[in-house]
């Protein structure tokens, strides 16, 4: 089983690849630790009616999940958008869980769970895939840029030492996906986003 590392803040992210000659670290080649089978859902826009705010806009996606690590292992992700700004927001945060429980519904998914719901023991196999719903709220209407980064879903780590410091900070293995931006997203309607790049990177 696994905890839950302490997300880097960007300002560390750049000293690590300071440490390393202007390279940040790399995931192994090959994986040497548990790592699950994830698929990621499109990102998609959807807008609500919040009593007292009037109508706001959330970005949300879906994802599954299985494990066939060899072992049951505890399952708390963590997802994070990154837009334009460079700000990394923790999905669920400024949404209500009223709105959760909308999208949740218009996925017409049984299946699905909401962030918290989705955190437990993940048993071995594809019969005991989960699949969960993660949202944000959308504050910049036109990005240039989108990322997602999903942590929890691999147990390698490694530690950095940035400059002039002398605490290590722990980065995880997380798959990173960014996504085309064309346009105002709160004209998109239900068209997903295109993927541009998915990978695995420590952070």
């Amino acid at each position: 089983m696994f905890g839950i590392a302490r997300i880097v803040a960007p300002a560390a992210l750049v000293a690590s690849a300071v440490i390393l000659g202007g390279m940040a670290p790399e995931p192994d080649p090959v994986p040497r630790r548990w790592q699950l089978d994830v698929t990621l859902g499109p990102v998609r826009q959807a807008s609500f009616e919040i009593e007292g705010q009037g109508p706001r806009v959330f970005v949300y996606m879906t994802y599954k999940v299985s494990n066939n690590s060899g072992q049951d292992l505890l399952f708390a992700p963590s997802f994070e958008l990154v837009m334009g700004n460079g700000q990394a927001v923790r999905s669920g945060r400024g949404v209500p869980a009223d709105i959760t429980k909308k999208l949740i519904e218009k996925c017409q998914n049984n299946f699905l769970q909401d962030q918290i719901a989705v955190i437990g023991n993940l048993m071995q196999g594809p019969e005991n895939a989960k699949e969960g719903l993660v949202a944000w709220p959308l504050e910049d209407f036109s990005p240039t840029k989108i990322a997602i980064y999903a942590a929890g879903f691999s147990g390698e780590t490694t530690t950095i030492t940035p400059p002039g410091s002398t605490e290590k900070t722990l980065l995880r293995k997380t798959l990173s996906v960014n996504y085309v931006v064309k346009g105002e997203l709160s004209k998109r309607g239900d068209q997903p986003l295109e993927v541009e790049e998915q990978r695995w990177v420590m952070r």
